[in-house]
């Protein structure tokens, strides 16, 4: 009998088309579950190729009592290893990012290549083999410039993954990018609901006035020839121009068993970025755009990712649990490596629609986790507009049972 009996149970209350049990939301062995179990037995996005741009540059990655060092090697290669000592266990990398030429134990000073091998290790009895002692490594890939990482022993495949992604990523060229902008934000939510608010605009209309203005709501589960719109001519007429600029693919939509969507959208109101005005954050445009494009590229992975890509910036978001009602969100701005701050962007401008867009989005999350964990909770019905986030939940319920069957008793 596995451990988390409870977990099973609340999900064989699961209802189709219907939101989660309460206890799955806010409960804490639903938080340890999905920590321990769930969250390590998927892929998950990390980082970009941009926030290890140089070799010994280093980002951390961290979940539970977890902290994954993601670092490029002198080869231009990105590796990632788990940030604990082969001596005596200490943690390595303390800082969430940095750069070193090699990655050395601040406790007794065992240092290791970029590679992860064990380098040196001072007065080691006779025999020490030091290629026994190299960094644990962590399974990772590389798709398109978006860096995940997976803590299975036994990772599931990601090969469709990378087919439908890397190449409608790999246009705007991330190798060329910079980080311009990190900012972390603590939503006092539960993960799951901070996921299912991203997953649908149903609330946008309402609530995000300066995301609607540039990105407006289409394609997120409403007025899309796929999602049985009728009016369709503007987009019609978009994706013909798309398609002479060989930009266009058709719309990948979490393909049967798979965890990733892929969608070409108009912008809103004649906007060439996700900006206040609609006009370009940054001067310097990205790979094949030699002028501004009424495009984004939208890109979300289940389950803690969601990307936008602007002929001139890229914006990636990624969540880890850090409680049952605790989530930190992490965004990033990327721009050309070539832009030059104060020249060709200005901070405040390139983040102004996802600062205020974040911190609208983390009042919504507050108030429907307190909702949720009140007497009066009621598992509700989704409406139409609401598919995405059905798709998140079956892909949370369906992982949840995998990982019980492979849980010991």
């Amino acid at each position: 009998m596995s451990r988390y009996e409870k977990i099973g149970a609340l999900l064989n209350q699961d209802r189709p088309g219907y939101t989660l049990p309460q206890q799955l939301y806010v409960g804490q062995e639903a938080f340890e579950f999905d920590t321990q179990v769930l969250l390590k037995s998927v892929w998950l996005y990390a980082c970009t190729v941009a926030h290890v741009k140089q070799p010994g540059d280093f980002h951390l990655f961290e979940m539970g009592n977890n902290s994954i060092i993601i670092v490029r090697g002198r080869d231009g290669e990105v590796r990632a290893f788990h940030n604990s000592c082969r001596h005596r266990g200490a943690r390595i990398c303390a800082t969430q990012s940095g750069s070193a030429a090699r990655l050395m134990c601040p406790y007794h000073m065992w240092t290791y290549g970029l590679d992860g091998r064990l380098l040196a290790a001072r007065d080691m009895p006779e025999g020490f083999d030091k290629g026994e002692f190299g960094l644990i490594p962590v399974a990772v890939e590389n798709i398109g410039g978006l860096i995940f990482l997976c803590l299975s022993d036994n990772p599931p495949p990601i090969d469709r993954v990378k087919a439908d992604i890397a190449g409608q990523i790999a246009i705007y060229d991330l190798e060329h990018c910079k980080v311009a902008v990190q900012e972390e934000l603590v939503e006092d939510a539960n993960w799951k609901l901070v996921m299912e608010n991203n997953r649908e605009c149903y609330h946008c209309d309402g609530n995000h006035p300066e995301l609607l203005a540039c990105l407006g709501s289409e394609g997120f589960g409403k007025g899309l020839p796929e999602d049985g719109a009728t009016e369709t001519a503007r987009i019609d007429a978009e994706r013909a121009e798309w398609k002479r600029l060989g930009i266009y693919h058709d719309l990948i939509e979490f393909p049967e068993g798979w965890w990733h969507r892929v969608a070409r959208l108009p912008l809103a109101n004649g906007a060439v970025s996700q900006t206040m005005d609609g006009k370009v954050a940054s001067r310097k445009l990205l790979g094949p755009f030699t002028e501004p494009n009424t495009s984004s590229l939208s890109v979300w992975t289940q389950p803690n990712s969601w990307h936008h890509f602007c002929c001139d910036h890229i914006v990636t978001f990624s969540l880890t649990p850090l409680a049952p009602a605790k989530t930190l969100l992490r965004t990033s701005w990327l721009v050309h490596e070539d832009a030059v701050e104060g020249v060709d962007y200005d901070p405040a401008n390139l983040t102004a629609v996802w600062r205020a867009t974040n911190r609208q989005d983390s009042d919504l999350c507050a108030i429907n986790h307190q909702g949720i964990a009140g007497d009066g909770y009621r598992q509700g019905p989704y409406s139409i507009e609401e598919k995405l986030v059905d798709y998140f939940k079956r892909f949370y319920t369906g992982n949840a049972r995998k990982a019980l069957d492979s849980e010991p008793a």
